[in-house]
């Protein structure tokens, strides 16, 4: 059957950047992403924004992949997999990709997937999971003084990871738990690991994989990674701090026995996999898994795909994606993320405040913008979210990506002063580069 239009469920600049990347296949015909944004559809007549489709609601996807006559459902967003809507798409006969809810729920239980890295000796910190904050406030007050994570079990738009220095900080993380709702009423207490994060990204068929790119996001709200975590800031791919050897370490102490694990556990994982990973002094160890493609991630890796991305993901869905050469281009590409002021605790008083310029950074060479918490009224863009939006330099090396990104964001302004984004983007490539 020939995949003419396409339903990519999502709002943010994953589903941007995958739209215009399905988009380039010739016999592809319309793209709709829902809800989309307001920038997903500006001046690309092949893709289309559906903004008040409630992707969490089935009936309502149904009823567009009836209306729209969808031939593929790309499941991009982490609740729609936790609410299992591909399978429950595919009961209805409709193609889609993505991992079933029990593959994600290697995302969307972190309890669970700790205990699957520990069954199947994974490299992982050590944790121990919570209930009730008494039991867990008690366990702290028994440890040495120590660095700590506390995370909530549940998905909670990237910001369920809370760093804490020692015991008054893990306590206060602890009954901080309460706010991220049903997501946070179990916990995990994780030793905290020292070494730098990486992001790889691998397509899976349920037996084989591919990884098609890794990068470098920066998590933290302001520069010199600190301050309360995001959904990411921006980052760099390639990121020049993996070599070969690391891959193949990845490879053989993670990616096979996590594949091999989840067939044993008759949750034999397709689609896309995204390993959050930290390089410490012992080697790589997993700092989490998420089942679909990172957001800001998919914005420089997917650009440099060459290959097809319908023809990887009909691979992918025809159990032979290890059959498949994927081409990738030589370029550094660098993303910045334009956010809101005060995100990503209270940035009420920021939406509806005009963004300028957004037009002008779209026409400069080597820029490509993607659309997030943003909405459009005639030709003039308004601020809708935390993340606004996720600028793209692309370059021969991280000097010119970097000098390029820079420049295009220089040229963007919100209303009173509100457009915040990090200026260090990239900062430790750039230290390797000078260096090597």
């Amino acid at each position: 059957m020939q995949i003419k239009r396409i339903l990519i469920l999502g709002s943010g600049g994953r589903e941007h950047v995958l739209a215009k990347t399905y988009a380039k296949n010739k016999n592809v015909e319309k793209i709709f992403v829902a809800p989309g944004n307001g920038l997903v559809d500006f001046k690309n007549k092949k893709i289309c924004s559906l903004q008040m489709v409630n992707v969490n609601d089935l009936d309502a996807v149904l009823n567009v992949c009836k209306k729209y006559d969808i031939d593929l459902v790309d499941v991009a967003q982490d609740e729609s997999l936790a609410n299992g809507f591909v399978e429950r798409l595919r009961a209805k006969k409709i193609q889609t990709f993505g991992p079933t809810k029990n593959a994600a729920e290697i995302e969307w239980n972190k309890e669970w997937a700790r205990n699957f890295m520990k069954k199947y000796k994974l490299p992982t910190p050590l944790f121990k999971s919570f209930s009730d904050t008494k039991t867990a406030i008690k366990y702290v007050n028994k440890l040495s003084e120590q660095a700590l994570f506390i995370k909530a079990s549940g998905l909670a738009l990237g910001k369920g990871a809370i760093y804490a220095k020692d015991k008054q900080e893990t306590i206060r993380a602890i009954n901080t738990m309460g706010k991220f709702g049903k997501s946070g009423k179990t916990f995990l207490i994780e030793k905290c690991m020292i070494g730098e994060e990486l992001s790889l990204f691998a397509l899976c068929d349920g037996k084989n994989y591919v990884i098609v790119g890794a990068a470098q996001d920066h998590k933290n709200i302001y520069n010199n990674d600190r301050g309360p975590n995001t959904g990411g800031m921006g980052c760099v791919s390639p990121c020049n701090i993996i070599t070969a050897k690391i891959m193949k370490e990845v490879r053989e102490n993670i990616l096979n026995p996590f594949m091999k694990g989840m067939v044993k556990e008759n949750r034999p994982y397709e689609g896309m996999l995204y390993l959050g990973g930290m390089l410490t002094k012992t080697g790589v160890k997993i700092v989490e898994f998420n089942a679909r493609w990172g957001d800001p991630e998919a914005e420089v890796i997917l650009p440099s795909i060459k290959t097809d991305y319908l023809k990887i993901v009909k691979a992918v869905r025809m159990k032979n994606i290890n059959k498949l050469k994927i081409n990738l281009d030589n370029k550094v590409r660098i993303s910045v993320a334009g956010c809101s002021r005060g995100y990503p605790d209270n940035y009420s008083l920021v939406k509806g405040k005009e963004i300028f310029g957004l037009q002008k950074a779209i026409m400069l060479p080597n820029i490509t913008i993607f659309g997030a918490g943003i909405i459009r009224k005639g030709k003039r863009f308004f601020v809708n979210g935390g993340r606004i939006f996720h600028l793209v330099a692309s370059g021969k090396d991280v000097i010119e990506a970097r000098r390029f990104a820079y420049q295009a964001m220089s040229t963007i302004y919100i209303e009173d002063n509100n457009l915040h984004y990090r200026t260090d983007i990239g900062h430790r490539d750039m230290q390797r580069f000078y260096k090597k």
